[in-house]
């Protein structure tokens, strides 16, 4: 007998989350238990995720593990335990891991875990086969070095477990030496009643609801606990040093003084205006610029760049932030107007000049450069363009990028900014983007110093040491190795400027209090953690020998510490006879641009469904069809013989007959053709097109299909089922030799597939998941099912089943989506309901039948003879 499929998971800094393919409440499964430990000892978090589940059934179950953890976390270790045999995860050579993975693949395993990438948070996924009345145990480490921004430090936990739980227990254990200044806890977990499900202690943070607590939230209910439990705290600062501490050979030192005067600031903000930025990204960027700029202290001095394919400036210098200059400034934002492509390599240069042209002595100076793009005009080489702005700074200040939205190329944005002492930060187009930006400054606001140096006397193997800036409420944390473990000729020095003045802070490691330590030494796993991540950021910067030298370096740290990272990958071992595992750790500059774009706007309304096939016209003459209205688009209505390809797009139109969609049209064509393929087209169109796109009907009692010919470019109404909340939208390619370029499914409020030719996009009102075309997938939630092979997606919601294919030709791909189950119900519009389900099968064989009319043509309302039906290989 067949197993039943369980999910399992954790949601957020961790998020339990079991979903089955029913909603009994009579589960035959149960987490009967749930624990969150994470210790924190000098700011290096280290988390344990245990979940015990039971299956309840006299019958075997497949039980998948979910994790989100932080996209700055490393997984460290996983273990499953079943019927007393633990089974470890092992971390190997991504390379290595493919290998095996691919091995699984070819054999028609699937073996893949599907890593995906929100946020703030990335996917860890397994699964294994439980016996009948048996348990199992997962359990997660992973750890991360937590950064202070604005004064404070934040661990996010996320709590999503589908359902309640009966030992459900978070448990967090804050160990700072220098004392916790402050310690507070917020998010949706710690309101009403769930409030009284928390003590807190100096140092300790427990949550323990009972199981009616936890349907007790805003977001709550009778699945259980869902949402956020944040906790934040800051240290004690007693000394202008900061926090050396030492254990095992290794030290750790944590530098943040907040007894300096702020030095004035020379700031350049240059702002992409182009055509991409269109729409909502340019009314966030102006109304975040508007509230910078209104931040600014008079005695800071600032510059205003816009580009597009042209480089504009407000003034040619930098001017002080006093009252008159800031309204003048203001009223400039509010007429920045998105036009014209990207030269981002003008505008750069451009503000560094402004910066090189006015320099003041006790003053810190910084670009910010904010785009959605790739550079697309002027100088277009990417290194071209790194090489001239890191020749032009010249390590004087820094250069910050932030990417908005994920079409931007981030990889040459995050490289530009690490060459320059800056970093590079992504902007997510949702409705915060405004206060994202308005966050990001607020970081680099105030500088307290410049030049920073961190000088170590007696350490070797040192993390990063020299920092360009250093700014209120942030923190600098180096940490290293003690040359001969011998603290007594270990010294600690920090040299830097503030204002116009040398500052130098000088300390030893006290040796005569007791050294606190871990017993996993935690501050030797904190520096390998983050050599590790300067090692990546460095392998960036890097090309040829160079790269690949700290590319190893990099990778032998990881496999000695188990770190997954982008180089390692964890093999997840299994019981004999299943198949082992590959957990990558994503990379979010690698999914692929566009994902998230185009149907997210207003203009369109999300739909679902499938129509016919995409053909191209015999003819190539060009034709303008202009219309104010839906229902006088020019549509080519026609008779279709198929030729010998059976691929989509390949039909002669012997009999044809060229209408617009109107009233006069119902007498030759039935009402439902008419309304659905009128109400299909979701804006009406201004422009000309050739050739239009083909697409195939059955015609009631007719062997020959009716075609219709649409205009290129538009957007399609697919399905509507007003009924069961289930909608479908295709956005044409702007190609007659193409069908659809991007395809969306909405089903009730939270429950988004978005297609397109590179990627597929789950998001069930969390963090999105991404899919790759190239993988094989069977992702189950409670209402959605969705499995992905040989480039063909099989989705299933409620009664509704729906194909959707990945498809090439003449060097376009494009998608093609057929219904397989039709949703039952009256009310159900758009092109796909025009079939019924009795017809849909794999692909419409046509030919021609003389003497049709065109004009008596009704749609078929029963399936194709059984003969056609054994002769139509091919598309579905």
């Amino acid at each position: 007998m067949e197993g039943v499929t369980v999910r399992v998971g954790l949601l957020g800094l961790l998020l339990a989350c079991v979903t089955t393919a029913t909603t009994n409440k009579n589960r035959d499964w149960d987490i009967y238990s749930f624990h969150v430990n994470s210790t924190v000892t000098s700011r290096y978090a280290t988390t344990i995720i245990t979940s015990r589940v039971a299956n309840r059934i006299d019958q075997s179950q497949e039980i998948d593990f979910h994790v989100k953890i932080p996209k700055t976390a490393f997984i460290s270790k996983f273990k499953m335990t079943i019927e007393g045999q633990t089974y470890d995860g092992v971390v190997k050579q991504k390379e290595e891991a493919q290998q095996q993975y691919t091995q699984a693949v070819s054999r028609g395993q699937s073996a893949g875990i599907v890593s995906s990438v929100g946020r703030t948070l990335e996917e860890f996924k397994t699964s294994v086969t439980v016996a009948a009345l048996s348990k199992v145990t997962f359990e997660l480490t992973y750890e991360e070095l937590l950064k202070r921004r604005l004064g404070k430090y934040e661990l996010l936990i996320h709590a999503r477990p589908m359902q309640p739980v009966a030992d459900f227990k978070i448990d967090v254990y804050i160990n700072e030496r220098p004392g916790i200044n402050f310690l507070e806890i917020k998010g949706g977990l710690s309101t009403k009643e769930l409030a009284n499900a928390i003590t807190k202690t100096h140092a300790w943070v427990h949550f323990y609801p009972s199981k009616e607590l936890q349907s007790q939230c805003d977001s709550c209910g009778e699945q259980g606990l869902n949402g956020d439990l944040v906790i934040v705290y800051d240290v004690h600062r007693n000394t202008s040093m900061g926090e050396l501490k030492e254990s095992k050979g290794y030290f750790v030192h944590h530098f943040a003084p907040s007894d300096l005067p702020r030095i004035p600031k020379n700031v350049v903000f240059i702002i992409d205006r182009s055509g991409s930025m269109h729409g909502r990204k340019m009314e966030q960027t102006r109304e975040a610029l508007l509230k910078i700029l209104g931040d600014l202290v008079e005695d800071d001095h600032f510059g205003l760049i816009t580009f597009d394919n042209t480089v504009s400036t407000w003034k040619k210098e930098l001017l002080p932030a006093n009252q008159e200059n800031l309204e003048a400034a203001k009223s400039f934002a509010r007429h920045i107007r998105d036009r014209g492509a990207t030269d981002i390599n003008a505008a750069v240069l451009d503000g560094i000049a402004m910066l090189n042209r006015n320099p003041r002595e006790g003053s810190a100076s910084l670009l910010i450069l904010l785009t959605d793009g790739d550079p697309t005009t002027g100088e277009t080489n990417l290194e071209k363009i790194h090489k001239n702005v890191k020749e032009a700074i010249g390590k004087k200040f820094p250069l910050y990028c932030l990417g908005f939205g994920m079409d931007v190329n981030f990889d040459f944005l995050e490289k530009m900014a690490l060459e320059n002492s800056g970093v590079g930060r992504r902007i997510y187009e949702d409705s915060d983007a405004a206060l994202q930006l308005q966050g990001f400054y607020e970081e680099v606001a105030t500088p307290l110093l410049t030049d920073v140096q961190m000088v170590y006397v007696g350490g070797a193997n040192l993390t990063q040491t020299n920092f360009s800036q250093y700014y209120n409420g942030s923190e600098i944390v180096v940490s290293g190795q003690i040359t001969d473990n011998n603290i007594e000729t270990f010294t600690a020095e920090v040299i830097a400027i503030s204002r116009s003045n040398r500052v130098m802070y000088s300390e030893t490691i006290p040796t005569d209090k007791p050294i606190e330590a871990r017993p996993d030494s935690h501050i030797q796993r904190l520096w390998a953690y983050l050599t590790v991540k300067q090692l990546l950021d460095k392998e960036v910067q890097s090309s040829g020998k160079a790269k690949e030298k700290v590319k190893k370096e990099a990778l032998d740290l990881c496999l000695k510490y188990g770190f997954v990272t982008p180089l390692t990958s964890m093999v997840v071992t299994k019981p004999q006879g299943e198949t082992s595992q590959v957990a990558h750790k994503p990379k979010e500059g690698e999914k692929p641009s566009g994902s998230r774009q185009g149907f997210s706007g207003s203009s369109f309304q999300f739909m679902s469904g499938q129509a016919g096939y995409p053909g191209e016209q015999n003819y190539h003459h060009q034709r303008k069809h202009t219309s104010t209205h839906a229902h006088t688009i020019g549509i080519h209505i026609c008779l279709c013989a198929s030729l010998s390809s059976p691929l989509p797009g390949h039909f002669k139109c012997p009999l044809s007959l060229s209408l617009s969609l109107s009233h006069s049209l119902t007498h030759s064509l039935t009402h439902s053709l008419t309304h659905s393929l009128t109400h299909s087209l979701t804006h009406s169109l201004t422009h000309s097109v050739s050739p239009p796109l083909r697409f195939l009907l059955p015609a009631e009692g007719q062997a020959l299909p009716l075609c219709y010919d649409i205009p290129v470019a538009l957007s399609l109404r697919l399905l509507k089922d007003p009924n069961n909340e289930l909608s479908m939208n295709g956005q044409l390619g702007q190609s007659a030799s193409a069908g659809y370029q991007k395809i969306v499914i909405h089903y009730k409020n939270n429950q988004h597939i978005e297609l397109d030719t590179t990627v597929i996009t789950f998001n069930n009102g969390e963090d999105p998941t991404y899919f790759s075309w190239s993988l094989k997938i069977n992702h189950k939630t409670d209402s959605v099912s969705l499995i992905l092979r040989d480039k063909e997606v099989d989705i299933t919601i409620g009664s509704t089943r729906i194909i959707i294919m990945l498809y090439e030709r003449n060097g376009i791909k494009f998608l093609w989506p057929a219904l397989r189950q039709r949703p039952t119900g009256d009310n159900i519009m758009g092109i796909h309901s025009l079939l019924s389900k009795a017809t849909y099968m794999h692909t419409f064989y046509v030919w021609v039948v003389p003497g049709i009319k065109p004009s008596i043509l009704a749609l078929q309302a029963q399936s194709l003879p059984t003969e056609l039906q054994r002769n139509t290989p091919g598309l579905l």
